[in-house]
């Protein structure tokens, strides 16, 4: 049986066959997908090749970057733009990944202009989706911080969420952050839990991934099981964290993130 579900393929060089195009445009953190060719939606706008979509060429244009033309004249355009999040669930979850990658690369050109270390300007790599100074010959690749997630489970079932004070909602969620330089994956699981919540684990199982363009962001999700200790949270990071039944949850989070993805398996088992 044919699979034909739509496959996106990264690249750096145009396709033989590019007639039919996919245009993700950025302004600040919106975006809108376009089904035109980048010249034909913000022509003399810096513009990045993604890769392509069953054949056909996908791009991103930068509405910030220099020599962008006034949009006034195409106001269906400039209302069809929307914040990555709110995207979600408009377009299937390949286009929003498609979109999320756009802003990546995007802000990663914009920051990415002149050279780290001699501050002369970057030019592309070639053969490569980096940036490189013709100067000293640094490279600089797009940045990517992965930070660790974690849905911690005790034996009787019930599951440990937390209400980061960051959260602009009275939300729970999994606790969560960045991988230290030098640190495993799990390692950092460890770390942050004890740090934040002050308990111990007593095993780590790996559940998934998933990229997180807010702004650049991998998250790597674990299941872990409680070991040792009573929560104590950090009071700099969370306003609460408390161990939940599946039939009495709190807030939590949207489908479209990977916290919830550890949840709703979490509910799954437990019921």
């Amino acid at each position: 049986m044919t699979d034909r579900r739509p496959r996106f393929q990264p690249v750096l060089d145009l396709p033989d066959d590019w007639s039919d195009a996919l245009t993700v445009v950025v302004r600040g953190g919106t975006v809108a997908l376009v089904e035109r060719h980048p010249d034909d939606v913000a022509p003399g706008a810096p513009r990045l090749l993604l890769g392509t979509l069953n054949g056909a060429a996908c791009f991103a244009v930068d509405l910030d970057g220099d020599g962008v033309p006034d949009l006034v004249g195409d106001p269906d355009l400039v209302d069809s733009l929307l914040p990555l999040m709110a995207l979600h669930g408009r377009v299937d979850d390949l286009h929003w990944t498609l979109a999320g990658r756009a802003v990546q690369l995007v802000e990663w050109e914009r920051t990415h202009r002149f050279c780290g270390r001699c501050a002369t300007p970057t030019e592309p790599a070639p053969g490569e989706r980096a940036r490189r100074c013709p100067e000293c010959g640094l490279l600089a690749f797009p940045r990517l911080a992965p930070a660790v997630i974690t849905l911690i489970e005790r034996d009787d079932g019930a599951a440990l969420l937390a209400r980061g004070r960051g959260f602009p909602v009275p939300m729970y969620s999994c606790l969560a952050g960045f991988v230290e330089p030098g640190e495993t994956l799990e390692d950092a699981v460890h770390r942050e839990v004890l740090e934040e919540v002050g308990i111990t684990l007593a095993e780590v199982r790996y559940a998934g991934s998933q990229p997180w363009p807010f702004p650049h962001s991998l998250m790597v999700g674990f299941e872990a099981r409680y070991g040792d200790g009573e929560i104590t949270i950090d009071e700099g990071e969370l306003v609460d964290a408390q161990w939940f039944r599946p039939d009495d949850l709190p807030q939590i989070p949207p489908r479209l993130s990977i916290a919830r993805t550890l949840i709703d398996a979490w509910v799954a088992r437990a019921t």
